[in-house]
């Protein structure tokens, strides 16, 4: 793929400049003020926000709710948990190329109600939104919990990601339902009119709409541009739609903390800490 593809909001596919124009319609992210809302058997409800968010699941008997691998706090003792490889051995391949779990994990209150609680491994927020028959687009490692009958898929985010070294993949959620996303850090919302256009670095995106339309490339003009400017791959966004973008990048904390741990290597970098004897 040449520099600036863009790919569909929708189906992740490359367009061309003619099949780019976004459409009218803007469907929000709806995120709920009061974090707390009712679903197909089940309440939640957001605690601690926003820097050590908790989800609170309430299940009715019998009902399901799906998350991520190790997204659990704790649960009812009567709730199941099974795990799977959702979509086969080729979608437990897709997912773990996109930097998940191969395993996507059920809880299900059995013989009365129950409760689980979720959180991501990051400190920061958690979104509960309510899917209406929408499609959003979620970076894996933001992706915390969902309804049941949402349909997550992994999605080819472009080429230039994977050079970037910001991932392959993103995700594709569909349908109607709750939908928790997390953040490092706090939640930052920014909404696009028609034609309007917007540069987000990649390592600060949550999630976007499937009406937005967008193109990966490099910060800055020229590769030493780039690199000096300290900025990686971005994302140019075209609405209509709505971004939500994270006010912390986990990669950049790691690259500020590297300089104090001890070298893994032989040789003379790192420290090393004498306690006698």
């Amino acid at each position: 793929m040449g520099p600036g593809s863009t790919f569909c909001g929708v189906c992740g596919n490359r367009l061309d400049a003619a099949a780019a124009a976004p459409p009218s319609v803007v469907d929000r992210i709806r995120i709920d003020e009061d974090s707390r809302g009712q679903g197909r058997g089940y309440s939640y409800e957001v605690l601690h926000q926003p820097a050590f968010s908790l989800a609170v699941v309430n299940l009715q008997a019998e009902q399901s709710i799906q998350a991520e691998a190790g997204a659990m706090v704790s649960m009812s003792a009567n709730v199941e948990l099974q795990s799977q490889m959702k979509g086969g051995l080729f979608g437990a391949i897709k997912r773990a190329a996109g930097g998940e779990s191969a395993f996507v994990s059920t809880f299900t209150a059995r013989g009365g109600p129950g409760e689980v609680t979720f959180a991501p491994g990051a400190p920061g927020d958690i979104a509960a939104i309510e899917m209406s028959n929408q499609t959003f687009f979620v970076q894996s490692s933001s992706y915390l919990a969902g309804d049941s009958s949402l349909i997550v898929d992994t999605k080819w985010g472009g080429a230039k990601s994977f050079f970037g070294g910001e991932g392959l993949f993103v995700l594709q959620v569909q349908g109607n339902g709750l939908l928790l996303v997390s953040s490092f850090g706090a939640i930052h919302r920014r909404r696009l009119q028609p034609g309007e256009r917007y540069v987000v670095d990649t390592g600060h995106l949550v999630a976007w709409e499937g009406t937005t339309q967008y193109t990966l490339r490099k910060a800055a003009a020229g590769f030493f541009r780039s690199i000096v400017s300290g900025e990686g791959i971005v994302a140019e966004f075209s609405g209509p739609g709505e971004l939500l973008i994270q006010t912390r990048n986990l990669a950049a904390l790691a690259g500020l903390l590297k300089p104090f741990f001890p070298s893994q290597g032989g040789g003379g970098g790192g420290f090393n800490l004498n306690l006698g004897g």
